[in-house]
């Protein structure tokens, strides 16, 4: 047991300082190239927004600093204060013999409470941090209201869902897992159908996006891509956020294409149309598919883990709780994988920009040539405050997207 604790003691340090140290190299990355901009960076922000997008960044920076300090602190105390244990107990007490509602139950309070600690910052990013650069669009009342309805959601939905995995157990033996992953990849595909239909509608207001010149450009767009989208819908991010974004949802006959109403506001038609025409890439290079494929090895490789973990006579006992059980191997799991699969975000992220550089690809054979996809990506980021000059380490580890300057670089290089 002292020497589970000892790895995981280790493996919290070394996240920790490895993302400090990432942090510190992204600083004094971003304090070099303020005193002399590089030359692809000057051709796409002027001098006083570089400045402000590098102060944005420094300001984030701290921030994320002292928050990455503070959640090593709680998971610690939370991992070898003997809170779970108490709880564990707490929760089969009020509920015995309630056949696996006490421990679904325990799963979705403890996540719930391990949330709370970090409402603080949350609250301090968006209505501090977002609001001194002009981000800010929301209230405290639609930020609280936001909260409510996200914890509502997470028992109306994950109690029933904890419930089922948790009762495979009894149903179907040791091959619980398999059914589990089966349930859980399933339920993945389904939301990609229920979420902007039920789930989205909750927190944003979608209307089609009004008959016009724009309208008829983009549904035009995706008639001749090959995406039979049944509707392009506006969102209405502005009321809680300067930040612009476009994507799309569903798929089969269900996919539908959404656009924030500031990502409107600030590009051109023809620029949408690049936009547009980058998410369709997506869709037409097969993207979708592989991320799923990716994603469903990968929960297969989690629950084939917490199976085996709960099985163990030194997992759960490492941390109070009885060998064997199910809820609380399910819990730890979800608390430790990350100080794991950190290191291995530089993989992902890799093929995530192989993805982006093709959707650009496809964006710009579409457009015929680079300038609207070039174009619409330099105004977002100056709209956004993009940090243009990422330390590749920190990009590497945090960057799902290619810099600014990288998509340019690859846009420019295929139309020669």
């Amino acid at each position: 047991m002292s020497i589970v604790l000892l790895a995981v003691v280790v493996l919290m340090l070394a996240r920790l300082g490895g993302e400090l140290w990432l942090e510190l190299l992204n600083r004094r990355e971003v304090l070099r190239t303020a005193k002399q901009p590089p030359a692809a960076v000057t051709a796409i922000m002027d001098a006083a927004t570089f400045k402000k997008a590098g102060d944005y960044t420094l300001a984030h920076q701290r921030f994320d600093m002292v928050e990455t300090v503070f959640d090593t602190a709680v998971l610690g105390l939370v991992l070898f204060g003997g809170i779970l244990p108490v709880l564990f107990g707490d929760m089969a007490a009020w509920a015995p013999g309630a056949a696996r509602w006490d421990d679904a139950l325990f799963i979705l309070v403890a996540s719930v409470l391990l949330s709370v600690p970090g409402l603080p910052f949350e609250w301090w990013s968006q209505f501090r941090l977002e609001e001194r650069f002009g981000f800010n669009k929301s209230t405290p009342q639609l930020w609280i209201m936001d909260k409510l309805k996200g914890l509502a959601l997470t028992f109306v939905i994950g109690f029933p869902l904890l419930w089922l995995l948790l009762s495979l157990v009894g149903w179907v033996g040791q091959a619980w897992w398999l059914w589990g992953f089966a349930v859980i990849f399933g339920f993945q595909l389904l939301m990609l159908v229920l979420y902007p239909k039920l789930i989205l509608p909750l927190f944003n207001k979608l209307t089609p996006l009004p008959e016009g010149e724009l309208r008829t450009r983009l549904m035009a767009l995706a008639d001749r891509t090959g995406f039979k989208a049944s509707t392009i819908e506006v969102m209405d991010g502005s009321k809680r956020s300067g930040h612009s974004n476009a994507f799309f949802t569903g798929f089969g006959r269900f996919r539908r294409i959404v656009l924030f109403d500031t990502l409107i506001a600030q590009l051109t038609p023809e620029e949408l149309e690049a936009v547009l025409a980058h998410e369709v890439g997506h869709y037409r290079r097969g993207h979708i598919p592989k991320m799923l494929a990716v994603s469903a090895v990968m929960q297969f490789a989690a629950f084939f883990a917490i199976a085996w973990l709960a099985r163990s006579d030194w997992f759960n006992p490492s941390f109070g709780f009885p060998a064997g059980e199910l809820a609380p191997a399910f819990l730890l799991f979800g608390l430790l994988s990350g100080l794991v699969t950190f290191w291995f975000s530089p993989i992902g992220n890799y093929f995530s920009r192989k993805h982006e550089y093709e959707a650009d690809g496809f964006a710009r054979d579409a457009m015929g040539g680079p300038a609207a996809m070039v174009g619409a990506l330099r105004k977002l980021a100056q709209k956004n405050l993009t940090n243009l000059t990422p330390h590749p380490w920190y990009s590497g580890f945090h960057y799902s997207h290619p810099t600014l300057v990288e998509r340019e670089r690859s846009l420019q290089a295929a139309s020669v």
